[in-house]
């Protein structure tokens, strides 16, 4: 592909960096690209998780694929994935996916400072020490595309689940002003807030046994989507250059709730807080 087609359409015949690649959305990212023509450098913090990842991307499509072990609260584990991946692939990174993200619930007054830095290290440092370290790179060809993985967490402002939440709505700010800062650098950038993907996220995470309970509850008796399709949703968008991915409908109802009428949306939230806790439990 010509650099016009890799800046008008970066998710085909990309060379990717897909962080949280081991599982999930991540692995669903990374065999999406390859099937798209990509080649990628699965990154995970999990090293025999991203190496079945790349095994079943050069099982499936026959490309070029790399585990990468990488610890995104790191900075200088960043700094390092962010130079090996261009020596892996012989290429320079065109697609960043900071995907990599734990999940952390309960009441505000129960966690612990270092649940605190446990979630914000991952979730939110993770995708700063991604962005800090492509964007230069990105600058300097002239092209590049950014996709950061946040959740519906970061506007639904869900009870029991603050740190969470914290972390995933900084993630949704910190990509808007990236893509107003860096439009004019040709470095496009996309967020993906989804509800309830069938992830590792709920059994790695930090949950109380009725929130996770809850979770599973629902992720096995309603039709949500998969996170095969969540990547290729998100895919799309970015190369139809849209800022946002709000995959399922439940998030973009509480997206516009949350936009039409804020105020009268969080009074709501505390009124049914307290049958949310009778249901849970």
């Amino acid at each position: 592909m010509t650099i016009w087609e890799k800046r008008t359409k970066p998710s085909q015949h990309a060379y990717a960096v897909v962080t949280g690649a081991g599982s999930g959305i991540g692995r669903s990212f990374a065999l999406e690209l390859a099937r798209r023509g990509g080649t990628v450098v699965c990154a995970d913090i999990n090293y025999s998780a991203a190496e079945q990842t790349v095994a079943l991307i050069r099982t499936k499509y026959q490309t070029a694929a790399f585990a990468v072990q990488c610890d995104v609260g790191c900075a200088e584990q960043v700094q390092t994935l962010a130079e090996q991946a261009e020596q892996l692939m012989g290429h320079p990174t065109t697609l960043l996916i900071n995907n990599a993200g734990v999940g952390l619930g309960g009441k505000f007054d129960e966690l612990s400072l270092e649940d605190w830095q446990w979630c914000m290290q991952v979730n939110l440092w993770g995708v700063i020490h991604g962005c800090h370290y492509f964007v230069p790179k990105f600058k300097q060809q002239g092209f590049g595309a950014i996709i950061n993985v946040a959740s519906a967490a970061g506007f639904t402002a869900a009870p029991e689940m603050t740190a969470y939440n914290v972390t995933k709505s900084s993630v949704l700010s910190l990509s808007e002003t990236l893509s107003a800062e860096l439009r004019n650098a040709h470095i496009r950038i996309n967020v993906l807030c989804p509800t309830l993907v069938p992830t590792n996220i709920m059994k790695n995470g930090r949950l109380p046994q009725h929130y996770s309970g809850l979770a599973d509850h629902l992720l096995m008796n309603h039709a949500f989507i998969n996170s095969e399709q969540v990547a290729m949703q998100t895919l799309d968008r970015l190369d139809a250059n849209k800022l946002y991915t709000i995959p399922q409908p439940d998030a973009k109802l509480f997206w516009w709730m949350k936009r039409a009428a804020p105020s009268l949306y969080v009074k709501l939230l505390g009124m049914g807080y307290p049958f949310f806790q009778k249901y849970v439990k």
